[in-house]
């Protein structure tokens, strides 16, 4: 279990370094602003999406390896998925992040290394804020998001 565990944090800690998709989306139709108070990290993720596909996703902010890799991974999941699509898997995520299982969770792909914060508790709003800020520029909401 250490090994997976290692690998885990070798893949979050790529992400943090290297986040993917970490600009701002010029063709952007869907935007929003989040902010996390505890920890003090910021992110504004872009979508474009046509025809009920999100067909690019990207952010931009400052945050800590948790929040960076979340959003990092996040943006790379959601590519070429449908609109309807994205709830279930943030349902999932959350699920994940906050529910005391050691089931898998394959269908999260590399999203499950996030699994760990669940371990914890304060660093689930890290975690999570990317995916708050996503459900809110689906949303076309102007009001930045906050996990407090």
């Amino acid at each position: 279990m250490s090994d997976l565990r290692d690998l885990y944090q070798d893949v979050i800690f790529d992400h943090y370094k290297a986040p993917r998709n970490c600009h701002e989306l010029a063709d952007a139709n869907h935007e929003a602003k989040g902010h996390n108070p505890l920890c003090g990290d910021t992110i504004t993720v872009y979508l474009r999406i046509e025809e009920g596909i999100i067909k690019d996703a990207a952010f931009v902010g400052n945050g800590c390896a948790i929040s960076t890799a979340s959003a990092s991974l996040m943006t790379e999941a959601l590519k070429g998925k449908k609109v309807a699509e994205v709830e279930p898997i943030f349902e999932d995520f959350r699920r994940m992040v906050t529910e005391a299982t050691t089931a898998p969770h394959p269908e999260l792909g590399k999203l499950e290394v996030l699994a760990g914060v669940r371990e914890f508790p304060v660093r689930v709003k890290c975690a999570t804020l990317a995916w708050h800020t996503l459900q809110a520029a689906l949303k076309d909401e102007r009001t930045p998001v906050t996990t407090e």
